[in-house]
């Protein structure tokens, strides 16, 4: 029996949002395995505990066969190795995001070569949203139904509740 192909999809997801999702399904049809690592963020003040995150990720993501969701602390390349992963995704939805993981993805070769790293697109329609973007949409009022799944939508109407609602 062949080795499994297993990918690691790593990010702060907060929150997971429905471009994190595409990129998911489009992982998950590649792979044999995906695992979802969402991170601790040391460096970012999160408006979801890690906790949270990895709730709203394993509800997003429970329809689509062969993920697993794992909080994660440190180097991801660590915990590919640890997972056994041939291969790290990353979303990118613009130049600026590219440029920004193409060093990491140059860095990530030199800590583990054997680690491919596979850039995907989200579907176009997705392209324009952000973790930071639907933060600030939610927290100004605005509508973010297309781009968070309704779980998450709710989770962020706790955190930013409206006038009125």
């Amino acid at each position: 029996m062949p080795t499994p192909r297993i990918a690691v999809y790593s990010g702060t997801f907060d929150p997971f949002t429905l471009g994190h999702n595409d990129v998911v399904r489009r992982a998950a049809g590649l792979f044999d395995q995906l695992v979802i690592a969402v991170a601790v963020a040391h460096h970012k003040k999160t408006l979801f505990s890690l906790e949270a995150r990895v709730q709203q990720v394993r509800h997003a993501t429970e329809d689509i066969a062969g993920v697993t969701v794992l909080p994660f602390d440190g180097l991801i390349m660590d915990f590919c190795a640890a997972h056994n992963a041939c291969a790290v995704v990353r979303g990118i939805r613009n130049l600026t995001d590219f440029d920004y993981e193409a060093q990491m993805a140059a860095m990530n070769r030199k800590l583990r070569p054997q680690i491919e790293t596979v850039f995907l697109l989200p579907d176009a329609s997705m392209q324009c949203i952000s973790s930071t973007l639907v933060r600030e949409i939610s927290k100004l009022g605005g509508n973010i139904a297309g781009m968070v799944s309704p779980q998450v939508a709710a989770a962020l109407a706790l955190v930013h509740p409206q006038p009125g609602a």
